[in-house]
Order: structure tokens, then C-alpha cells, then sequence
């Protein structure tokens, strides 16, 4: 008989370990303290599969958003008895008490971080709610009032430079930051399981590279994103063949795994590097910052651990004068909790915008989110925005049930 996962037995019951609840922390339980009821998800079909969540108490909600992927409903939902009961403005405890209660389930990358990554993102637009303040204001007051927005746009087809070009031009009218993917098939691309880059291919891509940038000219600044697809020879070659071009950044030319690597490349080319979305909290961004590993830092707000946990890297690449492009796929939500976050820290370059040709993304929130190619930061209470509920039936997966009403 199926069960839901939050009904399963705590695993780490049996043992005596870090317990970080406000009973075995002896904190004040006084009846004016608000308290958590209960956490829903709904998964929405959008550019991805958004995992909207929403936490609430007796008289307030707020809601976030995890990054998507399989399982973090059901990772989201094992962890509803750690947090119901708890106040809700604890932010910062209430996350270290779940990494520490999931630790057995991989608190430290991957699934279980995005998923304690929405219950952050909630708790920060519940708790904004409740004490009547925006959330960047709960991150430490902000820097700018407005975040630029850079607009991820699909190359041409089959990688024609003519045709990305083509698209630049018209984007550029509308954003003043874009990004394309560099690693689509061409046709002279050879074995992709090897992660090789024949001659044809990296004169091709760094056509691509050079057409755009020379069609948008100062109108816009332009990235380029290889996806982990290449090896250090390769993923070198290709930088250094762009380097006559005005790269804003090239994102991600080699995997995720080895920071050795992506240390190599990076100090051998004067082509802006970038890294970031793939790994996890602040401590997997360590090593990409303290080694200068990276020319810029690109954490994903629902996917790294929330909004105070990319705050963290932020502040650490500031320390090294890196500047932080912040990846984003989310919805309105997700894109708006990002915004915050942008606005608290100092070393801003952007936030992605990946849903350009998803007619129907910003009328999930009542609010217009993206104006003139920037996200104006709202001085509402917690994130500032309302989703909208008959949207999000319409566009709910099958079988999702909808968040309540508060």
C-alpha cells in the first residue's frame, strides 16, 4: 500500500544526533509566537516542471519555489513533521534543522537541497508577511531598486550563426543582456560521448560567437552557454578562439565534478569563464572562488539552498571581487525570490530569464514581475507576489492538488 512520505518513520529517530527543533533547543514557546501548520506543493507544467510550495500557519501563508526534478514533492513532503509546529520566522535554524535531520538522504547536494530550498524561499515570503516587511529586507536591506535581467534565447537552428544572430538583433530590443547555447548539434561535432570539439565545430561555434556579438554591438552584452559538454583541451581551444569577440561570459565549458579543471581553463584564456548552477550550497562554491576558478559565480537561488544560502556565496565572491550572474529557469515565484536576493548584495551582474517564448509565464502571479528588462524589487511584504490560483489549475500537472487559500 503506498504511504506518503511524510507518514514514514523518522530514520534518524533511534539515534542521538544534532537536534535543532525548538523543543530540544529549549526555545520560548509563548502562544503569541506564530506557528507553522502545515506545507503543500503543487507542480506546474511550465518551461519546466515548477515546484511551487507553500508554507502555512493559522492566520498567513507564503509561498516559493524549488528547483524542478523528480522526487521534490515527495522529499518536500518527508520533511513536513520536522518543521509543523515551529515558528516560522527561524529561518536560519529551521534550515540548518532539516539539513541536519535529512542528512541520511543527501542534505548535502542534489534533490535535498532544492527541496529545503523551496521551504526557505516560503518561509522568507511568510515571515516578510507576517512582520510586514519585503523580503531583501530580512536578507539585510538592499543595493538598487531594480535587477537586470538577462533573457537566455535558443541558438538558431542547427547552430547557424546567421539565424542566432538573427534572433539577437530582435531581443536586443527588449533586453540589454542575453544568452545563448553554444553546445548545439551542427552537424561537425563527431563523437559527443567523448566531449571532443573537432576544428569545424569550434569554428563554427566561435562564428556563432562573433556574428552575435558583432550584430547587437553595444546595444547588449552577451553569454554563451556550453553545458558541461566539453573536455579542458577542447573547452581551452573554444575560449581562446572567442576571444576576439566581447564575450560577457562563456558558461560552463567543462563538467561540474572537477574544480581542478575548471580552474585550468579558466586562467588560460582571457575569455570570461562562468560556473556555478551544478553544484550545491555554499561550500561546493568554495573551491570555485577561493581558487579563482571562475571569472563569475552562478548559483541558482531554488536549486543551491535558498535564499540566505546564495547570500553566502555572494558575500565569499565578493571577497574576491567576483561578480554573481544568477542562473534561473523558475517561474515568477522562483524569478522573484531571486530578484531579492539580487537586490541585498553587492556584487549583481543579473538574473536569467529563461522563459521568453512561454506566452502565459507572467500572468501566474497577479503582478507584472519582468518591465523593460528589468525586475523592479517590490517593498511589499515578503517577495511581492500573489500567485493566481485559476492559472495555476489551468497549468497544475494531472492529479496535482492546488494550494489553499489563506
Amino acid at each position: 500500500m503506498d504511504r506518503d512520505a511524510a507518514d514514514l518513520p523518522d530514520p534518524n529517530a533511534e539515534y542521538t544526533m544534532r537536534d535543532l527543533s525548538a523543543g530540544s533547543m529549549g526555545l520560548d514557546s509563548r502562544d503569541d509566537r506564530p506557528t507553522i501548520t502545515d506545507i503543500q506543493t503543487t507542480v506546474v507544467d511550465g518551461t519546466f516542471p515548477w515546484t511551487i510550495v507553500r508554507v502555512y500557519t493559522d492566520d498567513a501563508a507564503g509561498t516559493g519555489e524549488a528547483y524542478w526534478g523528480a522526487g521534490v514533492p515527495a522529499l518536500i513532503d518527508r520533511m513536513r513533521p520536522f518543521v509543523v509546529g515551529e515558528c516560522p520566522l527561524d529561518i536560519d535554524r529551521l534550515v540548518e534543522h532539516l539539513i541536519q535531520k535529512m542528512s541520511g538522504e543527501g542534505s548535502i547536494a542534489g534533490p535535498t537541497v532544492t527541496a529545503i530550498a523551496g521551504i526557505e524561499i516560503a518561509l522568507h515570503d511568510l515571515a516578510g508577511r507576517l512582520i510586514d516587511v519585503p523580503a531583501y529586507q530580512l536578507l539585510g536591506g538592499k543595493y538598487r531598486d531594480t535587477v537586470r535581467v538577462y533573457c537566455d534565447a535558443h541558438a538558431g537552428e542547427e547552430g547557424d550563426p546567421d539565424s542566432t544572430a538573427a534572433t539577437a538583433d530582435r531581443l536586443a530590443d527588449r533586453y540589454d543582456a542575453l544568452k545563448f547555447d553554444l553546445d548545439v548539434p551542427t552537424g561537425s561535432d563527431g563523437d559527443r560521448a567523448n566531449r571532443h570539439l573537432r576544428p569545424a565545430a569550434i569554428d563554427r561555434q566561435a562564428a556563432i560567437v562573433e556574428r552575435v556579438t558583432e550584430r547587437v554591438g553595444d546595444r547588449a552584452q552577451v553569454a554563451f552557454d556550453c553545458h558541461w559538454s566539453y573536455t579542458a583541451e577542447s573547452a581551452q581551444r573554444l575560449a581562446a578562439a572567442c576571444e576576439q569577440s566581447d564575450v560577457w561570459w562563456l558558461e560552463d565549458p567543462v563538467p561540474p565534478e572537477n574544480h581542478d579543471v575548471q580552474r585550468r581553463v579558466t586562467r588560460e584564456t582571457s575569455t570570461p569563464i562562468a560556473a556555478g548552477e551544478n553544484v550545491y550550497r555554499v561550500h561546493g562554491h568554495r573551491r570555485l572562488i577561493e581558487e579563482g576558478a571562475v571569472d563569475v559565480i552562478a548559483p541558482d537561488v531554488p536549486k543551491v539552498g535558498g535564499m540566505r544560502e546564495t547570500r553566502q556565496i555572494a558575500d565569499l565572491a565578493d571577497t574576491y571581487y567576483i561578480p554573481v550572474a544568477f542562473h534561473n529557469v523558475a517561474s515568477p515565484v522562483g524569478t522573484m525570490a531571486t530578484a531579492h536576493v539580487a537586490a541585498a548584495v553587492s556584487n549583481t551582474l543579473a538574473v536569467e530569464f529563461h522563459s521568453e517564448d512561454l506566452d502565459w509565464w507572467d500572468e501566474l502571479v497577479e503582478e507584472r514581475v519582468i518591465v523593460d528588462g528589468q525586475i523592479p524589487v517590490p517593498d511589499d511584504p515578503g517577495l511581492g507576489v500573489t500567485v493566481d490560483r485559476d492559472v495555476l489549475a489551468e497549468h497544475a500537472l494531472s492529479g496535482e492538488t492546488l494550494i489553499d487559500p489563506v
